[in-house]
């Protein structure tokens, strides 16, 4: 009789649930070619690890750009004021992007804090922002004394779910305020279905999503501002930095007057030399320098974690128990700024993803736990129970808020995410085999978990 072809998850479960009739010789761990050793036993328990080489580093530095921060250095024009590497930056980002014109900043979450106020913002609004994101997301909400109302979390997407964005609006909401995290495009039609309907302008925080694309356009041009981060662990990195692209060039004169002290610019001007509020969050000379240098590498790297990635999207949907992340509707490309997927215990008898994770740590396999429930984090109460939040919104609308902070879809993402970090997937299709061996090995091994 012809042994039925299985997929790699139809073997492994049939494997799990003890149908092992055509499958008595198949073993998955040898068709995944894993070099020879002690793969009965898990490296947490003391057998041999899949994985003993290191991964590929981050940053690369780029050594032809060391000519340009010297001469810059020498030349004392450190500064943007003084220099010109800042704005020929701008320039090449907004090109890069295809978007009208860009503002660099000092650091991602300056550049949020930029767009929010210039968006308009102000003490006592409302915010409608993921709760799935670095918490700078909603820190610049708290810093311009506004409220962030989060909206619940797709599982499968790790993105804000857009069918929940409508019935969190109140009279006092402002602004828009969706993430791509991990690079993954948000679905912005949806977002700005309801931003258009209600008169509310959109500002992408993309600041994990450089040439992430939606709907054939990049990321953080999709809404009225996108801001971006280049912090030392970013795809695009220069220690620090951030920008803001906008297609209206109203927005951006009143982005780069605010980050520059309040000084006119543009569509901002006065009989004063300072017309309007502003701050100092100008990006410096150096940040530029380092960040066109590499520019030079982010389509090629880009290119590569896509290839990566898509390569483990196939293979590890076939492990039982893992579940790789799905693109947004409307999304064609993410950035991997990180790599994730969702864990189900059931699958593993059981055993927590805590367990899970150290396991695959022990094999080799560098991995976390993504973010946390930040929605119930202390910062929460620390700000609504503030003398500035108690005077700005009634007992009524605190309490409203606490009732309302229930998001079952965030909750069981945040017990089941797993990431790899973005400099992984700039690795051979040899190191995307280790990372799928691993998980297998744990799968097969699973009780010893």
């Amino acid at each position: 009789m012809k042994t039925p072809k299985l997929t790699r998850r139809q073997a492994l479960a049939a494997t799990s649930a003890g149908a092992l009739g055509a499958m008595a010789t198949w073993s998955p761990l040898q068709a995944f070619d894993i070099a020879s050793g002690n793969h009965g036993q898990l490296a947490a328990t003391g057998g041999q690890p899949v994985r003993m080489a290191a991964w590929p580093e981050w940053p690369i530095w780029d050594p032809s750009a060391e000519e340009d921060v010297l001469t810059m250095l020498r030349s004392g024009k450190w500064w943007r004021g003084k220099g010109e590497s800042v704005e020929e930056f701008e320039k090449m980002y907004a090109e890069l992007l295809g978007a009208k014109g860009c503002v660099a900043t000092a650091s991602g979450t300056t550049a949020l804090a930029t767009a929010l106020q210039v968006a308009g913002v102000d003490a006592g609004d409302e915010v409608l922002v993921s709760p799935y994101t670095f918490i700078a997301t909603y820190n610049v909400i708290f810093l311009n004394k506004a409220l962030p109302v989060f909206v619940d979390t797709d599982p499968e997407t790790f993105l804000m779910n857009t069918d929940k964005i409508e019935e969190r609006i109140t009279d006092r909401t402002t602004a828009i305020l969706p993430v791509h995290i991990f690079g993954l495009p948000v679905d912005m039609n949806g977002v700005n279905k309801v931003a258009e309907k209600h008169q509310l302008p959109v500002v992408e925080d993309a600041c994990q999503a450089w040439l992430a694309e939606y709907d054939g356009k990049k990321a953080g041009t999709l809404g009225n501002m996108g801001c971006f981060s280049f912090q030392n662990s970013k795809n695009l990195p220069a220690g620090e930095g951030g920008a803001i692209v906008s297609n209206d060039e109203a927005l951006l004169d009143k982005c780069w007057s605010l980050h520059n002290c309040g000084r006119p610019y543009g569509v901002v001007q006065g009989k004063t030399p300072i017309p309007t509020r502003g701050t100092n969050r100008r990006m410096q000379q150096i940040q530029a320098i380092t960040l066109m240098s590499q520019m030079k590498r982010i389509k090629t790297d880009a290119d590569v974690r896509l290839e990566n990635a898509q390569y483990l999207d196939a293979k590890l949907a076939e492990i039982p128990g893992i579940i790789p992340y799905k693109l947004a509707k409307g999304a064609t490309r993410s950035a991997y700024h990180l790599y994730p997927f969702r864990y189900k215990k059931e699958a593993f008898h059981g055993a927590d993803r805590s367990k899970f994770i150290r396991a695959l740590q022990a094999e080799g396999i560098p991995c976390y736990s993504g973010y946390g429930k930040q929605n119930k984090y202390e910062i929460i109460d620390e700000a609504l129970n503030s003398r500035g939040y108690q005077r700005l919104y009634s007992k009524e609308r605190l309490d409203r808020w606490r009732e309302e902070n229930v998001l079952p879809g965030n909750d069981q993402l945040c017990e089941e995410a797993v990431c790899f970090f973005q400099n992984m997937l700039l690795g051979t299709r040899k190191d995307m085999d280790d990372i799928v061996n691993a998980i297998s090995k744990i799968y097969e091994n699973r009780n010893q978990l």
